[in-house]
């Protein structure tokens, strides 16, 4: 089942916030010295349930956010939240990057490196412990918790879906 980009239109009630993940430095080395270009990995979110992830490269850092800020904004996805934590165990997987989210009791906090920890609060989980596998790349990790929010399901999207009632 593909989850659906969310429209911009539907979120004026709840203003979008952005934070920089990393800022990666590259340099290409010319005539005169080293020419130094940036690359911002960047996360939006409205912190309830609505957050995207973008990438943008520029000549100067400011430039790279603002990239990075506008592809966010293309990729947004609505994630399905329990309250403030999520609903069931998941497990997210990008390349070499396998991450595991597990639903937490109120009070608990983000239990999770700073990477995934910007995808999680922006997308309005507030309670979840996490454990990557594999590859510690920010840009790996971003991706493989992104892909593991748009596995959840509710109880009421799941009974829709198989046509059966499920008892807890």
């Amino acid at each position: 089942m593909a989850v659906e980009p969310v429209k911009l239109s539907d979120q004026e009630e709840k203003p979008l916030e952005d934070t920089v993940v990393k800022v990666f430095r590259c340099s290409k080395v010319v005539k005169g010295g080293r020419r130094f270009s940036f690359a911002a990995l960047v996360v939006v979110g409205d912190r309830a349930g609505t957050v995207g992830v973008g990438y943008g490269k520029a000549n100067e850092v400011p430039l790279a956010v603002e990239k990075g800020v506008k592809d966010a904004k293309k990729s947004l996805v609505k994630i399905a939240l329990a309250d403030r934590t999520i609903p069931h165990r998941v497990d997210g997987r990008y390349r070499a990057t396998k991450i595991t989210l597990v639903p937490a009791s109120p009070g608990t906090g983000v239990i999770a490196g700073s990477s995934a920890r910007a995808v999680l609060e922006y997308a309005g989980v507030q309670d979840v412990l996490t454990k990557v596998y594999g590859s510690t790349s920010a840009k790996n990790v971003v991706k493989a918790t992104l892909s593991g929010l748009m596995g959840l399901r509710t109880k009421e999207a799941v009974e829709s879906l198989r046509g059966v009632g499920i008892d807890i």
